[in-house]
């Protein structure tokens, strides 16, 4: 089954196709958050130099958060018009997941975040599994100084990825035992996407596109706007 990913949930655009013999093309580019320009574009060149068609795809991954509003909005509105066009099944995915996922081989926790803008960051904690990642806390969002508290809190050696870490790294990097993820674990992956989606896809872990829905963890920038100006 070849598996066509979709990761818009950062600044970053990411597509990637794959299957049970690895990934087969990807493509990542970080310009300006115009991911409504440049998603669908992106899936036709990556089809072309792959020499394959659409209708060959059996299963659409999407990264389906959290993470920038109107990034996930993109991304999954496509992955959804391929999956019904197509007539196939789809997979979600955690942009946390994503972001920890080629940070597997560590034997610190792996702190995994987004950055959620407005001060805050959207995180999570793995640990390193046989086959993977394993999940020990839910995803949240907070502030850099608060993780940086709860880090400290559990005194454990960390590493901590994502463009979240990047941006927050004099608040995060402070804590002892913490170490910054390189700047290739920025964003979410979707050569990751694509094998996390085939697990899962050999375990029939499938849904209708009716059924993926987007983790946001926080209202959109323009609700909160809008309350705000309300209430002053």
């Amino acid at each position: 089954m070849l598996i066509l990913g979709i990761e818009t949930a950062t600044p970053q655009v990411g597509v990637a196709i794959g299957g049970h013999e690895g990934i087969i093309a990807s493509f990542h580019t970080t310009r300006d958050r115009r991911h409504a320009e440049t998603l669908v574009p992106a899936i036709q060149f990556l089809c072309a130099q792959a020499q394959m068609k659409l209708s060959q795809i059996g299963l659409v991954a999407v990264d389906v958060g959290p993470g920038l509003f109107t990034g996930l909005r993109v991304g999954l509105a496509t992955a959804k018009s391929i999956a019904h066009a197509c007539r196939i099944p789809m997979i979600g995915v955690s942009s946390l997941d994503l972001t920890a996922f080629p940070a597997r081989f560590s034997d610190r926790l792996i702190v995994s975040t987004v950055d959620a803008r407005r001060g805050e960051i959207f995180h999570a904690t793995y640990r390193r599994a046989p086959g993977g990642i394993q999940l020990m806390s839910a995803p949240a969002v907070d502030q850099p100084a608060d993780v940086a508290g709860q880090l400290m809190a559990t005194g454990a050696e960390t590493l901590i990825v994502g463009d979240g870490a990047q941006r927050y790294a004099d608040v995060l990097g402070a804590v002892r035992g913490a170490e910054i993820g390189r700047e290739g674990l920025r964003h979410p992956n979707a050569g990751a996407l694509v094998e996390l989606a085939h697990a899962r896809a050999l375990r029939e872990e499938f849904v209708s596109p009716s059924e993926i829905t987007p983790m946001y963890l926080r209202a959109p920038d323009a609700r909160i706007n809008w309350q705000q100006r309300e209430r002053s």
